[in-house]
């Protein structure tokens, strides 16, 4: 006879959390994969590490958002350039956001990512 233990303990695992936000510079490195990766991580892992959850959804929203921001400033440039200083912005909000949120990661805090629609 076996017995099934349906209580789920959540392990606390910063070091993960961390990694998850650092995977998203993988599109400066890369050039994909800053999606991907983190999205996968979340999915296998959100169950079993405590905060998972709530940091792949921040994760998520913002490269979904990123990605909107995106599509939206490309035919903006033929409006005087706005487009431009948007693509610009993008790619700063998309480099410094993750490796502050790292660090708040390491110390135990919630995600803050300003600018994000919420998806989930």
């Amino acid at each position: 006879m076996e017995l099934v233990n349906n209580n789920n303990v959540l392990r606390k695992d910063n070091n993960l959390l961390v990694i998850i936000h650092l995977t998203q510079l993988l599109h400066y490195v890369t050039g994909f994969g800053g999606f991907l990766v983190p999205l996968i991580i979340w999915i296998t892992s959100r169950n079993s590490v405590q905060g998972m959850d709530e940091h792949g959804k921040s994760i998520i929203n913002l490269q979904l958002s990123l990605l909107l921001y995106i599509v939206i400033s490309i035919p903006a440039i033929l409006l005087l350039g706005l487009g431009i200083l948007m693509l610009i912005g993008v790619g700063i909000i998309g480099f410094v956001l993750p490796i502050i949120n790292a660090a708040k990661a390491a110390n135990g805090e919630s995600p803050s990512y300003f600018l994000t629609i919420r998806f989930f």
